[in-house]
């Protein structure tokens, strides 16, 4: 499975503030700790404001926080909200036309993973996951 880079970052982003959910995070600490563009980390925060998983507060004592609480951030509300799952649900072989009536050689199995993958994602949030185990890239 390969998420668009804003997608990944977004991810990287609130894990790392989910190391200290309680912490306001500023823009500085987070671009030290992640190696993001500051120009890109901006828009990025910008986009997780606008969606409703963080909040920020000016000046100089400013940064981020969380607007909701961990256990309420899945991974897939932040996949959704950056690019969608629908491209996770269709055929894997880009037939249109796929489907249990006219299925594919790969249908069934993807089927199966598929629907494991998009439980995962919808069960995996912010609070059940190694927050520590984040690592610099």
């Amino acid at each position: 499975m390969k998420l668009q880079k804003t997608t990944e970052y977004s991810l990287r982003i609130l894990i790392y503030m989910a190391k200290e959910s309680e912490k306001i995070h500023t823009a500085k600490s987070i671009l030290e700790n992640l190696n993001i563009s500051d120009k890109y980390l901006r828009r990025i925060m910008t986009q997780l404001t606008k969606f409703g998983f963080i909040t920020s507060v000016q000046g100089k004592e400013g940064g981020y926080f969380f607007a909701k609480k961990l256990e309420d951030i899945s991974i897939a509300d932040v996949i959704n909200a950056f690019e969608g799952l629908e491209k996770y649900s269709g055929c894997v072989l880009g037939f249109e036309e796929c489907s249990d009536e006219n299925p594919c050689a790969f249908h069934y199995k993807w089927k199966e993973f598929r629907s494991n993958l998009i439980k995962f994602l919808k069960t995996t949030n912010l609070s059940n996951i190694e927050v520590e185990q984040i690592l610099k890239f």
